[in-house]
């Protein structure tokens, strides 16, 4: 199943699909890094309420950071703005979505850049794009079965 199938739905769909897919938690704070450790401690909440490993949890958050770091260092539309993390908490993962309005020309770094490899080392799944005024990056982290 691709990452966007675990996504949110657009807004409009049926809402039956909804419960199908998990409860939605969405954060919103000031695009600023002194926010971050608000994101970084509500990931890690979530993921501990889903019985994620300390080891996952760490990743997750390492992952987010760096998601929102990179976001942060794109150009803006010119006044601040808010950064927007979206949780979707599924039975055995947690797919996260955050996303910043950007400059129209602002561009996602390339795929082998550093933020890119921390990114993929600590989450199962990575998409990132900026289009349209948004830059927005797609985790998903899924908690390892139990032994």
């Amino acid at each position: 199943m691709a990452l966007s199938d675990q996504m949110p739905p657009s807004p409009g769909s049926d809402p039956a699909d909804d419960a199908l897919k998990g409860d939605i938690i969405e954060l919103v704070v000031p695009a600023l890094s002194t926010y971050l450790s608000v994101v970084r401690t509500a990931t890690a909440g979530l993921a501990a309420r889903l019985s994620f490993t300390f080891d996952e949890i760490e990743d997750l958050r390492i992952a987010v950071d760096e998601a929102c770091a990179m976001l942060l260092s794109l150009p803006g539309p010119g006044d601040p703005t808010t950064l927007t993390c979206r949780f979707r908490v599924l039975p055995e993962a947690l797919a996260v979505t955050v996303s910043a309005p950007v400059d129209e020309k602002a561009v996602m770094p390339m795929e082998q850049s550093f933020a890119w490899q921390v990114l993929t080392a600590h989450a199962a799944e990575v998409n990132g794009s900026a289009d349209h005024g948004v830059a927005s990056v797609e985790l998903l982290k899924r908690r390892r079965p139990p032994r």
